[in-house]
């Protein structure tokens, strides 16, 4: 037996696919949604995850968590992320997410294999520094220091593999010098030798140094974002300097575990987080940690995941980076 549908009824069944679609966006979510937050309580991931939280949750009509799981560099939240299937778990990811399996082939996670975008957060710019008593004027004074002292000068980092290390590396690599990677534990542990001397200069973040500029006691020489920082007037970027390839900035993303959110529930959520981000309230909040809201929508963010991830790849092989 045959069937034929006339122009009313089709129309009738497409309308019905239609309201089916809506629903099915409007129904997700079910429960309350989790954000793994991959470091410690009072970060800038950790406080991002938060004023968005507070935002989203009466938009999504059920309550949004965040959830600290430090430990390994971020490893063992992002792996809890990735392990999670019950469609109502979000990552904020970073930086640490994709450079990490880089270091350690058997992390049990792959950043654009095991996740979906949602879409981006924010941009933090690090910040080229050297002690208020150093001799290093600008970023030509220090690239004719290190060639002139091969491998004496010291450059701190927070840890080995960090995105602190990595800058210095492709600082190294595209200045063509030698310098000593001084790795240490957390830039709270970094900042004393750096402002006494000790330590030759470093890639900081901008939160992290910010006081310590203004109050005298650490120079700034550039800062790694693609535009100035209205927060260190005067301080050239490092594309303006001819260095566009230090353009290695912090960033936090928003994603879920792969194909545990239904794809309306990821557009829902897209559209609810650029609105969070171009709200006033976010804005306010992200000037006082120090970070730009960064608004991209799914498919550029994958993409950005996919760059980065082979970005900092290519970084770790050519400069021999081991796990610390």
């Amino acid at each position: 037996m045959t069937f034929k549908l006339n122009r009313r009824s089709m129309l009738a069944l497409l309308a019905a696919g239609a309201s089916v679609r809506v629903l099915a966006a409007q129904a997700w979510p079910i429960k309350p949604v989790r954000i793994i937050v991959p470091f410690a309580p009072g970060g800038g991931a950790d406080s991002s995850a938060r004023v968005l939280s507070d935002l989203l949750a009466p938009k999504l009509g059920q309550s949004v968590i965040v959830e600290n799981k430090p430990g390994a560099g971020s490893a063992i939240g992002v792996l809890a992320a990735a392990q999670s299937k019950d469609g109502h778990t979000l990552l904020m990811a970073s930086n640490s997410m994709v450079i990490n399996p880089s270091l350690n082939p058997q992390i049990g996670y792959d950043p654009v294999r095991d996740f979906d975008a949602v879409g981006m957060v924010s941009a933090q710019p690090l910040v080229l520094v050297v002690p208020a008593n150093s001799n290093i004027k600008s970023l030509q004074d220090l690239i004719a220091q290190a060639k002139a002292h091969p491998g004496e000068l010291a450059a701190g980092n927070s840890g080995n593999g960090t995105l602190a290390h990595i800058a210095s590396e492709i600082f190294a690599s595209e200045a063509g010098v030698q310098i000593t990677p001084v790795a240490y534990k957390g830039e709270s542990a970094l900042l004393p030798e750096l402002i006494s001397g000790l330590v030759a200069f470093g890639f900081l973040n901008l939160p992290s140094v910010a006081p310590h500029i203004k109050s005298g006691r650490i120079r700034a020489l550039a800062v790694s974002s693609p535009q100035p920082v209205p927060e260190l007037p005067g301080v050239p970027t490092l594309r303006s300097l001819k260095l566009p390839a230090l353009e290695v900035q912090g960033w936090a993303a928003l994603l879920a575990p792969k194909g545990t959110i239904p794809p309306e529930g990821l557009a829902r959520l897209e559209g609810l987080l650029a609105q969070a981000l171009a709200s006033d309230t976010v804005k306010a909040r992200f000037a006082s940690l120090n970070v730009t809201p960064m608004v991209m929508d799914r498919q550029a963010t994958a993409q950005f995941l996919q760059a980065e991830t082979t970005r900092y790849a290519s970084v770790i092989k050519a400069r021999g980076i081991k796990a610390g």
